[in-house]
């Protein structure tokens, strides 16, 4: 398909130095209609090959423009976190190892003169964090005013992590009429419409496959636990049968990330952690020894969901479930790449079953239950089921005397305040505290 598309030669050799023969069904849609100069708004699985798929058109537009290298930024790729930022720039330069053209990354957590000085060198395309760019923006570092092309990848990413007013601003120092492309996993979350809205013109929609159909080479596992040390227990005995070349834990949090990292390299398994409040290099250096097998196992939290382009990752483990479908499904996504099998493993205690339920019937998937030899859990499971699969509440019924106190009292709360009305009583009185004349009933 490539060959088709009449590429610059020198992209031509980039790719075949990637050995990419093939076009995904994402790079079949999307290179042409993004060739054509229409806007578009795209939704995509991961691992598609989304990357690619808006890489190389704003190289072949940038290499066949009729004028020339001009000054300033020609592209640029607006990203959510520093692992994609990394991962998209390394894309970058592979597909461009046999160009002229130039590309940088700038993201927070870098030194600002440092990339103060990236900025001089006049890249052509450049990847960047919205936060970090808008203070290049600001202070007159960055230069997008001949700006040809503006990607937003993961872009309902970007908007979960509160990055839409920096992302409209930044449009507001682009130059008019560029070209806008926009990719995310699915074209229905909220809030996408509106930022669609104001910098598509006329966009062309395309989505390659089901928003929430998971890839068809991983196999989901449920494992049910007692509790947290019992989670503890599980998680070692996985990874202590050394069936993979590469592992990733998940948490929820932080804490847990980093937890369970102390605890693996405890049990001399060779052992990272990745979290957002970790430094950029610090970062760097765990995702280098992740892709190097010098570490096997990489504790995270969701932050490492999202941009992780790592090579032979064939396990992943939630060891707490996340709270949504689209999280397990960009969890997950690092596994089972490129055709190649993958294994999903959750690890669920009863606290979690609603939620769990909630994910298998989201993705329209039934897990496979598993129990480890030894650590067969005491929990089996609600003891009543809703129709949906969900634990069924007891609810006590409430006797009509509670419910009579309990509606007194929300009167009471309601009416506070409030000056009373008279009961109907005997005893009413006048102000002068005799009770008033009562009429007499007529004769007959």
């Amino acid at each position: 398909m490539f060959e088709e598309l009449d590429l610059d030669r020198r992209l031509q050799l980039g790719l075949d130095e990637l050995g990419l023969k093939n076009a995904t069904e994402v790079q079949r849609r999307v290179v042409p209609a993004a060739l054509s100069g229409r806007d578009l708004r795209v939704s995509a699985e991961t691992g598609s090959g989304k990357t690619l798929a808006y890489l190389i058109p704003l190289a072949q537009q940038i290499l066949c423009a009729p004028d020339g290298k001009q000054a300033g930024t020609l592209a640029l790729i607006l990203v959510p976190t520093r692992e994609l930022a990394r991962q998209v720039h390394k894309h970058c330069r592979q597909l461009l190892a046999k160009s002229p053209l130039q590309v940088q990354a700038i993201t927070g957590g870098a030194d600002f003169k440092y990339q103060k000085s990236l900025f001089r060198k006049n890249p052509e395309i450049l990847v960047a964090t919205p936060g970090r760019l808008l203070e290049h923006c600001e202070k007159g570092s960055a230069d997008l005013r001949s700006l040809r092309t503006l990607v937003l990848d993961e872009a309902d990413r970007m908007l979960d992590m509160g990055f839409r007013e920096d992302v409209m601003k930044i449009a507001d120092y682009c130059a008019p009429g560029k070209q806008v492309l926009m990719l995310s996993a699915t074209l229905q979350h909220k809030g996408l419409g509106g930022i669609a809205k104001a910098l598509l013109q006329d966009p062309e929609k395309i989505a390659v496959g089901e928003v929430r159909q998971p890839h068809s080479s991983i196999f989901h596992q449920l494992v049910l636990a007692d509790g947290q040390q019992h989670k503890d227990k599980l998680l070692l005995a996985l990874l202590q049968q050394g069936n993979f070349r590469r592992a990733l834990v998940f948490g929820n949090k932080r804490t847990t990330a980093v937890r369970m990292a102390s605890l693996l390299q405890h049990h001399k398994l060779r052992c990272g952690c990745l979290h957002g409040e970790m430094s950029t290099e610090e970062r760097k250096h765990v995702m280098h020894q992740f892709s190097d097998g010098k570490v096997t196992v990489v504790c995270a939290s969701d932050v490492a969901a999202r941009g992780l382009d790592v090579k032979d990752i064939d396990l992943v483990v939630n060891y707490d479930i996340p709270h949504s479908g689209d999280d397990y499904l960009h969890r997950t996504g690092r596994t089972g790449r490129a055709g190649a099998q993958g294994l999903a493993v959750s690890l669920v205690c009863a606290a979690e079953w609603n939620l769990m339920i909630g994910i298998e019937r989201y993705l329209k998937l039934s897990f496979e239950r598993r129990a480890l030899p030894g650590l067969k859990a005491r929990y089996n499971g609600p003891k009543k089921l809703k129709s949906s699969g969900k634990a069924a509440g007891s609810k006590k019924k409430r006797s009509k005397s509670a419910a009579a106190k309990s509606k007194t009292r929300q009167r009471n709360q309601k009416n506070r305040g409030k000056p009373q009305a008279q009961t109907s009583g005997k005893s009413k009185t006048t102000n002068d505290g005799f009770a008033p004349l009562m009429k007499k009933k007529p004769t007959n």
